[in-house]
């Protein structure tokens, strides 16, 4: 084995792996340390929903034999009412698009050594030189990427990202077969990704049921740890608890029996990123939030991120003389927050506006889709201002002012009485 690469990649997620899939197109060495046993890629232990849509799989040359089941439409639901939008998608079978990611990065050279955990930044003058693993194994690099999601090892020890655990989201997830798809009192959920909105399942969260075919789906729950789950939560409950307690009291799971060995959990860092990048090394995948207030849609933002990292990678990389300092890395920044995560900061606010939403006013947002239609939902997940204000009125003046006061430090119950 080498000693000494051009990028040195932790993790093999689809951020690391997507990252060493581009850099190994464009002919550099790279090297992908995963702390998890090849044998055992990827633990079923550690996926996220896997629903993800047309462009995701066009823009990244994902092929038709790791999608469990193409998508018709995206239901959303409340506590009484739903919502259906037409729109195709894809739910993925995870592990198989994470093997492929690997399989598809080695053709083109990329090297991974698995059961290899990265515990700490070489450093040598102040500068990341490379990364210590399993240990007292190095590995060298003109640049390093961690793509390790929360853990982030090596970001936490340069002080690139601070996560704060208000910002910490959990998710638990299992496949079922037996679920009544069509149950009266519901929307069909045939070829559909349906997101719930219920704070008595998911308290400053959402659950999920994804079709993945006759009677079966992954069936899932995720939620923040942060004010709004504090107000909606119940003490006694833990993440396990909420997802029992909803497969107990809807009678869609009347009949379904879990399929063995298909468990999974994840987590995420929802929040507003700070610096991504220094000097000959980025932080990417996990470590960079998800912001879509209502499709998430993770898995796409890690691709993403992988491939502009490989792109600021390959601005320094491909002229000898260019070092990978933090000036010369800052197109990975400026090409994130255009291209992975446009109008960031205002989808977050409502990612973080939505959870605080009491029930009753889930309810409300379902017949205001009715009304406003699809333009009006798609302008406001994308962060549109005016799309955002067309889907609140005179009765949201004190859910804006928790809303202000929990993000701002504002009080403003008496302007709003």
């Amino acid at each position: 084995m080498n000693d000494y690469y051009d990028v040195v990649i932790a993790g093999a997620g689809p951020a690391g792996a997507q990252c060493a899939r581009d850099l190994a197109a464009r002919g550099y060495d790279v090297v992908v340390l995963e702390t998890e046993a090849e044998d055992e890629f990827p633990r079923q232990s550690n996926k996220s929903t896997a629903g993800t849509f047309p462009s995701m799989m066009a823009s990244f040359g994902i092929p038709d034999d790791v999608v469990m089941q193409y998508t018709d439409s995206v239901v959303l639901e409340s506590p009484m009412e739903h919502y259906v939008r037409e729109q195709p998608g894809a739910v993925l079978e995870f592990a198989d698009f994470k093997r492929y990611l690997v399989r598809d990065g080695r053709d083109d050279g990329a090297e991974y050594r698995f059961d290899a955990r990265v515990a700490a930044p070489i450093m040598d003058d102040g500068e990341i030189v490379g990364v210590t693993y399993n240990g007292d194994e190095e590995v060298y690099g003109d640049i390093v990427v961690d793509a390790t999601g929360p853990a982030a090892p090596l970001a936490k020890k340069l002080d690139v990202v601070d996560l704060k655990r208000e910002n910490h989201a959990i998710g638990i997830e299992y496949e079922f077969e037996g679920i009544d798809i069509d149950r009266p009192g519901f929307a069909d959920l045939h070829n559909a990704m349906m997101l719930r909105l219920d704070h008595d399942i998911a308290p400053g969260g959402y659950s999920w049921i994804f079709h993945t075919g006759e009677d079966t789906a992954k069936v899932g729950l995720c939620y923040i740890q942060n004010d709004s789950h504090a107000q909606y939560g119940r003490d006694d409950f833990s993440i396990d608890d909420y997802l029992t307690h909803w497969l107990e009291t809807d009678p869609r799971f009347r009949d379904a029996e879990r399929i063995e060995g298909k468990q999974h959990r994840g987590s995420a860092h929802i929040q507003a990123p700070g610096k991504l990048h220094t000097d000959r090394f980025m932080a990417i995948g996990d470590t960079v939030p998800t912001v879509d207030p209502l499709w998430g849609e993770g898995i796409n933002k890690c691709m993403q991120s992988g491939r502009v990292a490989a792109a600021a990678a390959d601005s320094c990389l491909k002229h000898g003389n260019l070092e990978p300092t933090a000036e010369n890395l800052e197109v990975y920044e400026t090409l994130w927050h255009r291209d992975v995560a446009p109008s960031a900061k205002t989808r977050l606010l409502m990612t973080q506006l939505l959870y605080l939403a009491p029930n009753d006013r889930y309810d409300k947002l379902m017949r205001d889709l009715h009304r406003l239609g699809d333009e009006t939902l798609a302008d406001a997940n994308n962060g549109n201002p005016l799309a955002i204000a067309r889907l609140l009125d005179l009765e949201d003046g004190p859910l804006l002012a928790r809303f202000a006061k929990q993000q701002f430090g504002l009080d403003l119950g008496g302007l709003l009485s």
